[in-house]
């Protein structure tokens, strides 16, 4: 991909801070967006915007005034906003449903799906009057998927079929709206995991054809080009970038995943 692709244009990207907003930010600033790294932890935030050369600010998506302080700000200092990554969100340990306290799901349904949902509309506000921008919302294979994760899940299938609804919402407003939706990627948390012996990586890949956890900077490659001018006429879709998992996770009814011929 050409280094201009972004041409100067701004891209924000929540929970940029870490895993794949991390990475995200990387690929887009490669890629040549100006990007702005939001994150609710400010000096992981800072540190990343100077590895990067891109703007950083704090910011709770959970906090809906202070989200539209926050683009209010990006635009008056450095320009419209053409490119909304909206990645902020939390995990959850497994557990039962009726072992996970009220109060999780809910701290998990207020970021993830509250939270996008805040940022998009932020976005959205401003795009859609100049007719034109790109959102791209995270979503999981968790979102298609059954999963011991009862807040974490529901909250990326909800993501996911918002993202649908406000692409047909905006659509008419030059405003696209996409979701990628993560397999098991190795970010570090999860490499730390597997060292520590608390995930095992052969059942995280058993089931994925490729035979092997996705890198974080290939979830950033997929949403650059859905923001890109190359997706122009890409809206309302959900992109897994998950080695196959989706397509081969039932393979385990049939013996398991075909061997490489």
């Amino acid at each position: 991909m050409a280094r201009d692709e972004g041409r100067g244009r701004i891209a924000l990207v929540t929970g940029g801070a870490s895993g794949i907003g991390l990475a995200t930010a990387g690929v887009l600033a490669e890629r040549g967006w100006r990007v702005v790294i939001a994150d609710i932890n400010e000096a992981p935030a800072r540190a990343a915007a100077t590895t990067l050369g891109a703007e950083a600010l704090a910011l709770d998506v959970t906090d809906e005034q202070a989200t539209e302080a926050a683009f209010d700000d990006i635009e008056a200092r450095l320009g419209p906003v053409e490119a909304l990554v909206a990645n902020a969100g939390l995990i959850q340990p497994g557990a039962p449903p009726e072992r996970l306290p009220l109060q999780e799901f809910d701290r998990v349904i207020a970021v993830n799906l509250r939270g996008a949902y805040i940022s998009c509309v932020a976005a959205g506000r401003r795009m859609a009057p100049r007719g034109r921008g790109g959102i791209v919302v995270t979503g999981s294979v968790t979102a298609s998927r059954t999963a011991p994760l009862h807040a974490y899940a529901p909250s990326k299938a909800a993501v996911v079929h918002m993202a649908a609804c406000l692409a047909a919402e905006w659509g008419r407003s030059g405003v696209r709206v996409n979701a990628v939706s993560p397999g098991y990627v190795a970010t570090p948390p999860l490499r730390a995991a597997m060292e520590r012996g608390l995930r095992d990586p052969r059942l995280l890949t058993k089931a994925a054809p490729l035979g092997r956890l996705v890198e974080p900077e290939e979830i950033g490659a997929g949403v650059a080009f859905l923001l890109s001018d190359h997706a122009s006429a890409i809206t309302g879709i959900n992109l897994p970038i998950d080695a196959g998992w989706l397509a081969g996770a039932h393979l385990t009814t049939y013996g398991g995943m075909p061997p490489a011929r």
